[in-house]
């Protein structure tokens, strides 16, 4: 009772704050909708503006047990809720044209951080977070990854800087590119689901360009293509576990001295969990009870994730000094623009040798 006393007033904080960041999310300004932006994006700017203006109050002893929690426990959470919007029958099956073209934009932004890493002399964990989100699907991927392999707050904050950058002027720039280089309304599609890293970009462009085409079908086959994405994250983390496991066990010497508990991250599995289940669901026959679950439940559980991370981001924010940050982001942001730039080439690549370049839905 005292440990959950002394997170209270931390968390609190962390959830007026998201409640906030989340009500801006929804908003509209001059026809810009802010959801491009997100939640998760106001939540941690809206931290890191608190700490500079005050910067004794994330260390203030009646916060700090809370917000500590928040960035690390509920960012889990959030990842784990998350695997309830996953059926991944119905993503393998519809998303399965895009498959090329999914795995060589995932695999040439992870060779691209990994060699960028190595030309700009980047922390690691910085450089996997921007290459595991800029590749799979941004804030989510890099929510997923940060506990694996023990990325601090000042590292999940470059990350995500770099990766809101690139959404934004991905949903901006995206949907008039397309359309000016020919690409056909199922082209774009996916163009959009393996050059936008996150879900809500995704969205934006994907609405913008259905105007611009003047058809509908774009969105939720771009989003398709981008949840069929998604599902890399359970292979990633999965590896980037092991290592980390092997590597401590390694470092650990005897067994008595080492604890796969203690560095292998559980909540991942419970994440996989929560994806069968949804999967499982799905192939039931229908009923009153599938039906609860998929329109309320997995719709619910969509909200509650989105309204974690945006928590967790916030917490993170709290600790993370903005003027630090702002002084050392010209490598994450390079590293980011190549990721970007290769993502967008290889996309359209592959898409011409499949053929999917011009189609149409």
């Amino acid at each position: 009772m005292e440990k959950i006393k002394s997170m209270a007033p931390g968390i609190v904080l962390c959830v007026v704050i998201a409640a906030a960041a989340t009500f801006l999310a929804g908003l509209s300004i001059g026809g810009f909708s802010l959801e491009v932006v997100g939640a998760p994006v106001f939540a941690i700017l809206t931290g890191m503006l608190i700490t500079l203006a005050a910067p004794a109050l994330a260390q203030n002893d009646k916060l700090k047990d809370g917000i500590k929690f928040t960035s690390k426990k509920i960012l889990q959470w959030a990842v784990i809720i998350l695997g309830f919007s996953l059926d991944l029958g119905t993503i393998a099956s519809v998303g399965s044209k895009s498959l090329p073209v999914i795995l060589s934009t995932i695999s040439i932004s992870l060779i691209v951080a990994f060699a960028m890493m190595k030309v700009l002399h980047m922390d690691p964990k910085v450089s996997t977070l921007i290459g595991v989100g800029s590749s799979i699907c941004g804030g989510s991927a890099i929510a997923a990854t940060a506990p694996v392999i023990d990325a601090d707050d000042r590292e999940v904050a470059q990350a995500i800087s770099v990766i809101f950058l690139f959404n934004v002027l991905a949903a901006l720039i995206f949907p008039a590119f397309g359309h000016a280089v020919g690409f056909g309304s199922e082209g774009f599609a996916v163009f959009a689901g393996t050059a936008v890293n996150d879900t809500s970009s995704v969205t934006a462009a994907a609405s913008t360009a259905e105007s611009i085409y003047g058809t509908d079908g774009i969105l939720s086959a771009a989003v398709t293509v981008k949840l069929t994405r998604t599902l890399a994250i359970i292979p990633i983390t999965l590896v980037l576990a092991f290592y980390r496991t092997a590597k401590a066990k390694k470092e650990g010497g005897s067994a008595g001295s080492f604890s796969i508990k203690q560095i292998f991250p559980f909540f991942i599995l419970y994440f996989i969990a929560a994806a069968v289940i949804t999967t499982i669901m799905g192939l039931l026959p229908d009923s009153g009870l599938t039906m609860l679950y998929t329109e309320e439940f997995v719709p619910a559980m969509k909200w509650l994730a989105k309204f974690f991370i945006a928590m967790a981001m916030c917490a993170i924010g709290l600790n993370t000094n903005l003027i630090e940050l702002v002084k050392k982001g010209g490598k994450p942001i390079t590293m980011g623009f190549c990721c970007w730039a290769a993502i967008t080439a290889v996309s359209i690549g592959v898409q011409l040798l499949t053929g999917i370049f011009y189609t149409d839905l």
